[in-house]
């Protein structure tokens, strides 16, 4: 049975299915046939009565006009079984030129050959146009029909059955798209509203029901999954959309509105499963753009780390600015040249430097500060995982520490009118040399404040984990559930603060317009999330059943990780700003002349690889600096 039907197939999957020519001979066909059905209707079907010489004559003459006007309306190009309102259209347009080109033609010339009646031939005209645009139309559908029908029939891919939540202008737009290209795959069993007033109404023919019908369809119906389509959907529908979907082990989906739609057209691309960030993302910031602007807009600006999740994120947010350039500077080959190829696609215009280069070499930086000249600094660049930089605390006071010093004291030298570091929630009360090294990069920009010939403004962000980030734990969880898993999670009560990428990069952004200089600000993380309730809820989005499919195992705590981190130590007070979500952390600040001798003697220390030493210097300097689950502990007891 499969080899009878292998031409068919192979037919259906082809993209042209009938050549451009043989429509445009149906087209004309139709014209002609409609033409004499008009001929007929209006002479009364008197065949007796019909002069065949004139009916041969005239029904020529229309064909032959009608064929170049079809022809350069491209009616016939088309692939049939995409035709829509559009196609529509241009079938009434190029219907109306070819009639009255005939008309024009009938009093020029045609007179003297066609010997019909005036107000019979427009009276014939009149019909035609109507059978005409009927029976044009009437094909496509027919061959579209068809089409749909034998793909559907004939298709090798498992069918979807799916609910489309919505019942706007924008979920019928999805509905028609899917329903039109088989290639999707998807059946469309109803719409879901939330709105009480389009309930038990009906939708390109399938029925709008509320959200308290789900259960019941999706067993009536076999229902598998739900796109969710409405863009002005709120935060708090859709967790409630999305939480019930869950529950009933129904997949949820997320299509783009149509306006975002590639090339005016839904592909199985923009069709993508609901991620867990979609889940945790709250309402859209809001930050000023007139200052973020004027900080930004015609400046030369160095972003270091620009190859990083959040270094790449603020080369893109800094771009919608227009500064006069971007110098782009990381030491990872393949990531910065990524990024380039990606901001070169999106902004085309911009003017930007790349730079391949090691923050910790300060000689390199001063060559790149020279060159370039930057106004404006935002200093991204450090290594960011816990245990990686547990064992190998060299790198960690290399370019946190020291490559951090390096761009500071050049920022200073040259000039630079203002200095933003991204730093992170692990430097507060640190318990890994990481949260440390991130500490002491903290207190030497702050330091530099304190210098009177100083113009430089030095402004630290200090925020939580970011959705997504370069090997953060909700990629890793996404790679083990992809393996079947099992889902690692370290300790089951550990918990983190969360913020997306974007979100993070406007606050820097914005906290860099508000900056006097060595202020520490501290960004609203929202509430902390339990690890273990992540990994459970990105199961259930999997489609997956905890301890039947797959299994959570807890690691044990890693060298030096927290149980919960902190925005702000017990001995840290803040100030509040204009905008609701970034504070000023009112911390202890340190002389520059101590801070600097400080970091001094902790990098000639580092030139010896002595990793106990290195971090015995770093916990002299940071006295609240207790590690845990670390080889280092023994280093905190006194005696």
């Amino acid at each position: 049975m499969e080899s009878k039907f292998n031409p068919l197939r192979k037919f259906l999957e082809d993209d042209r299915h009938i050549h451009p020519f043989v429509i445009l001979s149906v087209d004309i066909l139709i014209v002609f046939i409609s033409f004499s059905l008009a001929y007929l209707i209006i002479g009364g079907f008197g065949f007796d009565q019909i002069d065949f010489v004139q009916y041969l004559i005239v029904t020529a003459c229309i064909c032959l006009i009608a064929l170049p006007v079809i022809y350069f309306s491209k009616l016939h190009t088309g692939l049939l079984r995409y035709s829509n309102i559009a196609d529509l259209f241009r079938i009434f347009l190029a219907t109306i030129i070819f009639s009255l080109l005939f008309i024009l033609f009938f009093f020029g010339l045609g007179h003297r050959w066609i010997a019909l009646n005036y107000s019979f031939l427009m009276l014939v005209m009149l019909v035609n146009y109507f059978i005409t645009s009927t029976l044009l139309i009437a094909f496509r559908l027919l061959a579209k029909s068809t089409y749909l029908s034998l793909a559907n029939k004939f298709s090798n891919k498992a069918v979807h059955k799916v609910l489309i939540f919505g019942a706007d202008q924008n979920a019928v737009l999805v509905k028609q798209a899917l329903s039109n290209d088989p290639d999707l795959n998807y059946v469309v069993e109803g719409f879901l509203s939330s709105d009480r007033t389009m309930l038990n109404n009906y939708l390109e023919q399938k029925k709008v029901y509320h959200m308290k019908d789900l259960p019941k369809l999706k067993k009536q119906k076999d229902i598998k999954e739900l796109l969710i389509t409405n863009e002005n959907l709120n935060q708090r529908e859709k967790r409630v959309v999305i939480e019930r979907c869950i529950r009933l082990g129904i997949k949820v989906l997320t299509i783009p509105a149509a306006k975002n739609w590639l090339s005016g057209e839904l592909s199985s691309k923009q069709i993508k499963k609901l991620r867990i960030e979609d889940l945790l993302q709250r309402k859209p910031i809001v930050i000023d753009q007139r200052k973020v602007k004027s900080d930004l807009e015609g400046k030369k600006v160095l972003v270091t780390g620009a190859a990083g999740s959040i270094g790449s994120e603020i080369v893109r947010q800094v771009l919608t600015y227009k500064p006069s350039l971007l110098i782009l500077c990381d030491h990872a080959e393949s990531p910065l040249h990524d990024v380039q190829l990606a901001m070169e696609d999106e902004f085309p215009d911009a003017k930007m430097e790349v730079v391949l280069a090691d923050v910790s070499n300060y000689e390199r930086m001063h060559k790149l500060f020279n060159v370039c000249r930057p106004q404006i600094v935002y200093h991204a660049a450090a290594y960011k995982h816990v245990p990686m930089i547990e064992n190998n605390p060299f790198e960690a006071i290399s370019v946190n520490v020291g490559g951090t010093r390096n761009i500071a004291d050049l920022a200073v030298f040259f000039k630079v009118d203002k200095f933003v570091m991204v730093s992170t929630d692990k430097a507060v009360n640190p318990t890994n040399v990481m949260g440390a090294s991130k500490r002491l990069a903290e207190i030497y920009t702050q330091s530099l404040n304190g210098i009177e010939t100083c113009n430089t403004k030095f402004i630290t962000t200090r925020f939580g984990n970011v959705l997504g980030s370069n090997g953060s734990v909700i990629p890793r969880f996404r790679s083990q559930i992809k393996k079947g898993g099992p889902i690692t999670v370290t300790h089951p009560d550990i918990t983190r603060y969360f913020m997306t990428i974007p979100e993070a990069v406007q606050l820097v952004l914005e906290a860099g317009t508000m900056g006097k200089g060595g202020e520490i600000y501290v960004f609203d993380m929202g509430k902390p999330i339990k690890i273990v309730d992540l990994a459970k809820k990105m199961i259930q989005l999997a489609g997956l059943e905890e301890g039947k499919d797959i299994d959570i195992v807890f690691s044990g705590l890693r060298p030096g990780e927290k149980l919960y981190e902190e925005l702000l130590s017990s001995a840290e007070l803040t100030l509040p700003t204009h905008h609701h979500k970034i504070s000023i952390a009112k911390v202890l600040q340190y002389p520059y002349a101590q801070a600097n001798a400080s970091i001094t003697e902790l990098l000639v220390v580092n030139k010896h690889h002595d990793n106990e030493a290195v971090v015995k210097k770093m916990k002299e300097i940071i006295p609240e600096f207790k590690s845990k689950n670390s080889i280092y502990e023994g280093l905190d007891k006194t005696g």
